[in-house]
């Protein structure tokens, strides 16, 4: 790095009530695209699965119709067009058809509207209100980074936001800035538990120990799903959120109300940073083996 040379990255996450009308979420997302660039924004984050209501409350036949092939989707057709008007690099959540198999995908458009590529969710959870193996086939992309006009980025979706070997997978290939898409909230089974601050605490830890930026888009507001077993309810508690390198929080929303998170990071300086804390210089991949097992016995040593 040049002495005095800076590479300033600004980066948004978007934080909106979805209705499940897809023209008007779309909409709602393109304005806020708008705001964020606007207030100088660069990389813009648009929350999960955000073109309806969260389906996977409820296991229903009927949903699998809002999936649609990559090839040609609407969605991500429009949000081509945003980004190269704009200039933004805009990662766009969607439920994936592919044949007879179906994922919760983004894609990938960079600042000229070009689209750079898929990542398919990994992590697949299944539990009252979040019964997402009923809809999903477990990603089959691997761990991606991607090489947009501002940064080489990481992008993982919701789930993935909980295992800590996705992060460090995405970092070792070379990813500057973490992006998590969201969709998560209140647990139908527990109305008592609130996961929120264990959510962030997880999300910041990938941000210090990898020592890279992280972007975390959630939803908010009340959605209600028709079940077998009658309605299920969700309040998404938003909380959407810009961490820097060491985990500190530098942006955040709140749970009720729609927000234009934007953060500023200089990625030569935070390089700098990363390689001289020696996190990834005094690793040791030959120990860990055990991760690839289940149970932790008998790894391959």
């Amino acid at each position: 790095m040049e002495k005095g040379k800076t590479r300033e990255v600004a980066v948004s996450a978007l934080q909106f009530a979805c209705t499940d009308d897809v023209s008007t979420n779309v909409a709602t997302a393109e304005r806020l695209v708008r705001a964020a660039h606007g207030k100088g924004a660069n990389i813009i984050l648009i929350q999960e699965l955000f073109e309806g209501y969260y389906f996977c409350q409820a296991q229903r036949e009927d949903f699998f119709q809002r999936a649609k092939p990559y090839e040609g989707h609407p969605t991500i057709l429009r949000m081509q067009k945003l980004a190269k008007e704009l200039g933004v690099v805009i990662p766009v959540s969607f439920f994936e058809e592919a044949n007879n198999a179906h994922y919760n995908s983004i894609a990938i458009i960079d600042a000229d509207g070009s689209d750079l590529g898929l990542y398919r969710k990994s992590h697949i959870p299944d539990g009252p209100g979040y019964q997402e193996k009923f809809y999903f086939n477990p990603g089959d992309t691997g761990f991606k980074v991607f090489q947009t006009k501002f940064a080489k980025i990481g992008v993982a979706i919701c789930w993935d936001q909980w295992f800590p070997e996705a992060a460090r997978a995405m970092v070792l290939q070379g990813a500057e800035i973490l992006f998590y898409p969201t969709a998560i909230g209140s647990e139908p089974q527990d109305g008592g538990l609130d996961s929120c601050d264990h959510w962030k605490r997880v999300m910041q830890g990938h941000a210090g120990a990898n020592v890279v930026p992280l972007v975390a888009s959630n939803r908010i507001g009340k959605e209600i799903i028709q079940t077998e077993h009658g309605d299920s309810k969700i309040t998404f508690y938003g909380n959407s959120f810009i961490a820097g390198p060491t985990g500190e929080i530098v942006a955040a929303a709140d749970d009720k109300e729609e927000a234009v998170l934007i953060a500023k990071f200089d990625l030569d300086k935070i390089k700098s940073k990363r390689h001289s804390w020696g996190v990834f210089r005094d690793r040791r991949p030959d120990l860990y083996k055990v991760l690839l097992t289940l149970d932790g016995s008998k790894p391959s040593l």
